[in-house]
């Protein structure tokens, strides 16, 4: 017993420490966010993808072949670059046209939170890439998000929408996941690859929250609420909730949901809405066959398609984080994941 009494008491001990420093890092948190300056926000990064992969493919050749046939394939390569450059200089300077030259692929990435708060740096990327697109360019944004917030999924999916509206073909590519607020965003492509077991759809709405008025009532606790306006709080955590809260709360849900079934049928007018609008998901060939995707195939093999003949650029904004930024982001990110994983193992099945 007294093992168990120590036991129980280190436990309580180590709970109070973790809240503790949870509530430290988010004093630290808030007090770096107050003191950033706007001078330094971030900044644009953009990697060649060709050149990335050129590297590859050499290191690989220089390992794995004969050191002899290494170097002479090496000058062949050069060679050949040579000579291509110079018939490309030729052709250029004969056909006068900025269309002579290679088109391009600009790739995003947006990997998404409850909040969506990588939409700031969606933001920043697309606005860079969007005052350098030609003729013939297109871009390409890898979404893995299993949805959020309404409102912060609807901006991200008004910036993909600026992608439209310049012309520019926009492929959305989902290799793991892009539900509810996550499809909000793919659905506003003018085409959609996925992975095949991408977990696509949820097209749905919902709210969720704990009342503890029973809790407080057994202990002679009050709690009042004042309000100004018939439905300026429908539902409450501590406060009792009615009938007609809760009808008035299920109304919102339902014109939420309807909004999302609008933009949804706005973006891709040849699917049928209302048969896959019931907030269940469906795996990548289920979704081409219930048309929310267009195609299977991850984002590495579209990449590798266009390497040859595109001139692909990674393009990402960095947010310049200071430490106490930093230590928050890593502690809210654990906490993020260990309830993901919580819901998916009650809610998904498992391989």
């Amino acid at each position: 017993m007294e093992y168990l009494f120590e036991f129980g008491l280190f436990l309580a001990q180590s709970v109070t420490l973790v809240a503790a420093v949870l509530i430290l890092v988010a004093g630290l948190v808030a007090i770096g966010q107050r003191q950033r300056s706007d001078m330094n926000e971030g900044h644009i990064e953009i990697r060649n993808l060709n050149e990335k992969y050129k590297h590859i493919g050499a290191a690989i050749r220089e390992t794995v072949e004969p050191e002899a046939a290494y170097k002479d394939q090496l000058k062949e390569e050069k060679k050949s670059e040579k000579q291509k450059a110079k018939q490309e200089k030729k052709k250029r300077k004969k056909e006068k046209a900025a269309d002579a030259e290679r088109s391009r692929l600009y790739v995003l990435d947006f990997d998404g939170d409850i909040k969506a708060s990588a939409t700031d740096n969606l933001r920043e990327e697309i606005s860079a890439v969007l005052t350098e697109t030609r003729a013939g360019d297109e871009i390409l944004v890898k979404v893995e998000s299993p949805g959020g917030l309404v409102h912060g999924y609807g901006l991200a999916a008004s910036q993909l929408q600026r992608i439209r509206d310049a012309e520019v073909p926009l492929t959305i590519a989902v290799d793991k996941v892009a539900a509810s607020g996550g499809y909000m965003m793919a659905c506003v492509a003018s085409r959609i690859i996925a992975a095949p077991f991408a977990v696509i759809g949820s097209i749905g709405v919902l709210a969720q929250l704990p009342n503890f008025h029973r809790l407080l009532k057994k202990h002679d606790i009050d709690f009042e609420l004042f309000t100004a306006g018939e439905y300026k709080r429908t539902l409450t955590m501590f406060g009792e909730n009615t009938d007609k809260g809760r009808e008035k709360f299920t109304q919102e849900l339902e014109d939420t949901h309807g909004l999302f079934k609008d933009f949804v049928a706005g973006n891709r007018p040849q699917l049928d809405v209302d048969a896959v609008a019931t907030g269940e998901v469906w795996y990548g060939q289920q979704a081409v066959d219930q048309g929310l995707v267009d195609e299977i195939m991850t984002s590495d093999s579209f990449l590798q398609q266009r390497l040859e003949e595109w001139d692909v650029f990674e393009v990402r904004f960095v947010h310049k984080k200071n430490w106490q930024e930093k230590l928050g982001v890593a502690a809210e990110s654990a906490m993020e994941r260990g309830f993901l994983k919580i819901f998916q193992r009650g809610q998904r099945p498992q391989l």
